[in-house]
């Protein structure tokens, strides 16, 4: 995640250093202790939760936990992560439903900090898990911002309550108060308020918040805070908790070039939970904020939990048995491989799926070079044959694939190596299917079960050369009437026990006898 890209590079590269030594001094962790510091201050941490942060870790890595393991450098990595889950939340929060619907959700924030994007976003979300959201167009103050959130609401599939036009003219509190009576005649099982922001925090703003509050006495209120905002983080923070008194903070531009310390600042400082994160521009990156799974990303441990909830949602269960039984059956075909890329393009975005895998850091390079665009290509390349072209790649003679590359705008080189690729990732992946290995440069095929042997050498074309040294040539006859294997000649048919013929005879080969 870029938001934290500069601490995470910071901490992981601090922590490396541990593991060179087989046992810690005070020194050493004191060391450690510094540039864990010198990291959090860089990415724009408040200073007093740096120093509660830095005083727990000190005390821990000094402690009997670390001084008694078996690998020191591994529990103050351990120790590490505990303290960041710690002020990052500790456990994840969902959101407090009403029990008597429609549940009425509150966004307040500063205007840019994207509480308008993010209310499609959450809508999404929600109606992803089975509710009926509706949107409220409260922000009355900034131009458009009605015309806006109807946009997202119909990109998002919601209805959009908005009887006025907004760009200074309406009641924001009357059109909060009536939207929630017009969820509860629809019969909407939730309400998303989105109010105005201002560019920097002002009396009239916070008041029309706090009326917004009292009209409709939400269940949940949302401060939504832009990551990229800083030091500042906190003094906004706290002029919202007295104003308006949030119950829960939602981080927004998560994937711009920041340093993420509102994150880490705003629940220390506030004591109200992180419940969701925006992730990047699209409506489906958006996703539950869990303390764990993100002190996991800083430390580059990896989040598998959400790299797989993110496969569910794209991945079909009944077509990825058909495709195992095609891949197992020799009928993998280009359609299926444009299906499984589409899916794959529809799971999330692939640098970002690439970073939730342990050492991901370690691969930033080769992600941040990778060319979304090249899934582009692929898929119009595929787009331009006919289904029987994509059945059959065989039929995709010189005439053909010269078309093909015209339709798709590319060159003919670039659909010869995709049908190249197409072919020996089949091949791979039926060996593979059958249980065994896939062939790799330097090593044919391991079939299943070990069930045909390679020869361990080849046989020698020329006799071997006479030794020059007398004493070694006259000892030759002898070795060469041992020769055999390295268990010696056999000296009778059952000399391998009771191995039945062809399986003899398939052991003597590999021992290079036959």
């Amino acid at each position: 995640m870029a938001a934290f890209g500069s601490l995470s590079t910071r901490l992981t590269e601090t922590l490396a250093k541990l593991r060179t030594k087989g046992k810690l001094s005070a020194a050493d962790v004191d060391g450690t202790v510094r540039e864990i510091r010198r990291a959090l201050l860089d990415a724009d941490v408040a200073l007093e939760v740096v120093k509660s942060f830095t005083a727990a870790v000190r005390e821990r890595a000094l402690g009997a936990e670390v001084s008694e393991a078996l690998n020191p450098a591994q529990q103050v990595v351990q120790i590490v992560n505990d303290e960041l889950v710690g002020i990052l939340g500790g456990e994840s929060r969902r959101l407090e439903l009403a029990k008597t619907p429609p549940t009425v959700i509150m966004l307040a924030g500063l205007q840019g900090a994207g509480k308008t994007t993010l209310a499609g976003k959450l809508a999404k979300h929600l109606a992803g898990l089975g509710h009926t959201p509706m949107l409220v167009a409260s922000d009355l103050q900034r131009p458009n911002a009605v015309t806006q959130l109807q946009v997202v609401g119909g990109q998002a599939g919601v209805p959009v309550f908005a009887p006025e036009p907004g760009n200074g003219v309406g009641d924001p509190v009357r059109v909060a108060r009536d939207g929630v009576a017009e969820a509860k005649r629809k019969q909407h099982d939730i309400v998303i308020v989105d109010t105005a922001g201002r560019l920097g925090v002002d009396a009239d703003m916070m008041r029309q918040a706090a009326d917004i509050r009292r009209a409709v006495q939400p269940d949940e209120v949302l401060f939504v805070i832009d990551a990229m905002i800083g030091q500042d983080a906190v003094a906004t923070a706290k002029a919202f908790q007295e104003g308006v008194d949030f119950t829960g903070v939602v981080l927004t531009k998560l994937d711009g070039d920041a340093r993420g310390g509102a994150a880490l600042s705003i629940r220390g400082m506030t004591g109200k939970p992180i419940l969701f994160a925006s992730t990047g521009e699209t409506l489906d990156d958006f996703e539950p904020f869990h303390p764990d799974r993100m002190a996991s990303r800083i430390l580059d441990l990896g989040d598998i939990l959400t790299l797989i909830e993110q496969a569910q949602k794209a991945f079909d269960e009944d077509e990825a048995h058909r495709l195992a039984e095609a891949i197992a059956t020799d009928g993998f075909t280009l359609e299926d491989f444009l299906k499984q890329m589409q899916q794959l393009r529809k799971a999330g975005n692939f640098k970002q799926m690439l970073g939730m895998l342990p050492g991901g850091k370690g691969m930033r390079e080769a992600i941040d070079s990778f060319d979304e665009k090249e899934l582009v290509r692929t898929e119009a390349i595929i787009q331009s044959m006919t289904p029987q072209e994509r059945k059959q790649s065989k039929l995709l003679n010189g005439s053909r694939r010269l078309r093909i590359a015209r339709g798709a705008g590319v060159t003919v080189t670039d659909v010869n190596q995709l049908v190249a690729r197409f072919e020996q990732a089949a091949k791979m992946m039926k060996t593979v299917a059958k249980g065994g290995m896939p062939n790799m440069q330097g090593m044919g095929p391991m079939p299943p079960g070990m069930q045909q042997y390679k020869k361990a050498a080849k046989p020698q074309g020329k006799q071997q050369r006479r030794s020059g040294n007398p004493a070694k040539r006259s000892q030759a006859p002898a070795v060469e009437a041992s020769q055999g294997s390295a268990f010696g000649k056999p000296k009778a048919e059952g000399a391998f026990g009771e191995l039945s013929g062809p399986d003899q005879e398939a052991l003597q080969r590999m021992l290079g006898n036959r």
